[in-house]
């Protein structure tokens, strides 16, 4: 429910108009909780994972910025007075907060994690084919800025509640691609990662660019309270700042993605620097396939 303010009132006197449950949040922070006490009983005391300090902080900022976003009064703002808000909720949760949780997972939880064999046949089947996964991601995030879907969706709690549950989720299966904490069940080459990043902060290209270059305001859930937080942020401006934020948070996350990617490809192809096997030799990062002339050459220097 939006309230109408006066030019003269604060951000406090706005967010007197609100319960206090509506400003704290309480059933992200049950959930954090939650999350907090799972990752700390299950993984941080098990004397069989080893978990890095690194880690660990990789998990609390991660659990720290959902709190931020959806546990707070900015979730208020993001819902009732400023796309730009809620755009940049959701980029936090999608670009930021998810592969830090990802990133916080030890290696050998996910091997006990993913040992049944039917999870991990499942969990196979799904990363088998990548590209399907960012192709999802990156339209539900198109459908749902798209002005006439946002508006429909917007408009009832639970629908926006499932939408949001089901972006985060595939953001999670892209992010598992891009990251690859586990070989057992997704074993994908650093060209084809790459490739991946690359193609992936593509496809979010065009929404971006409609939200920085629209004149008009489209989304009507905010045209009616334009203004009345910050005086100076009209719709078009609000609309305007929330395809910067989108572009700003996904190229910047992508960018180290594909800085990380590129330095251990790197790494991962001096090590293997002349390494032969039966049939190939690594020659300056390209694999070279050994015919049976080159073999019975091997095997005569020898």
């Amino acid at each position: 429910m939006v309230y109408q303010l006066n030019g003269d009132d604060t951000l406090s006197n706005l967010l007197a108009n609100y319960a206090w449950y509506e400003l704290v949040g309480s059933v992200t922070l049950v959930v954090a909780v939650l999350f907090c006490y799972w990752y700390i009983n299950t993984i941080i005391k098990a004397p069989h994972y080893n978990v890095t300090n690194k880690q660990k902080t990789y998990f609390f900022i991660a659990v720290g910025l959902f709190c931020l976003v959806k546990g707070t009064p900015f979730d208020v703002i993001a819902d009732d007075y400023l796309i730009s808000a809620l755009v940049l909720q959701l980029s936090v949760m999608s670009f930021v907060a998810v592969p830090l949780f990802i990133l916080s997972l030890p290696v050998e939880y996910l091997s006990v994690f993913f040992w049944r064999h039917k999870r991990a046949k499942i969990a196979r089947m799904i990363f088998a084919h990548p590209w399907p996964l960012a192709v999802v991601f990156n339209g539900l995030v198109t459908l749902f800025l798209i002005p006439s879907i946002f508006d429909i969706i917007h408009a009832n709690a639970w629908l926006q509640f499932l939408y949001e549950v089901l972006l985060i989720t595939f953001a999670f299966l892209t992010w598992w691609i891009i990251i690859q904490p586990s070989r057992d069940i997704a074993d994908h080459s650093y060209f084809m990662r790459v490739a991946y990043v690359f193609f992936t902060a593509l496809f979010l290209m065009p929404i971006g660019i409609f939200l920085l270059v629209v004149q008009d305001p489209l989304y009507t859930a905010y045209m009616d309270v334009a203004g009345e937080l910050l005086p100076a942020l009209s719709a078009v401006y609000d609309q305007q700042l929330a395809g910067a934020v989108l572009k700003v948070l996904q190229l910047s996350s992508y960018s180290f993605a594909l800085f990380y990617l590129l330095k251990m490809w790197g790494l991962n192809e001096w090590e293997n620097e002349g390494e032969v096997d039966d049939d190939k030799r690594v020659v300056q990062g390209i694999v070279i396939q050994l015919n049976d002339r080159n073999k019975r050459k091997k095997g005569r220097k020898r």
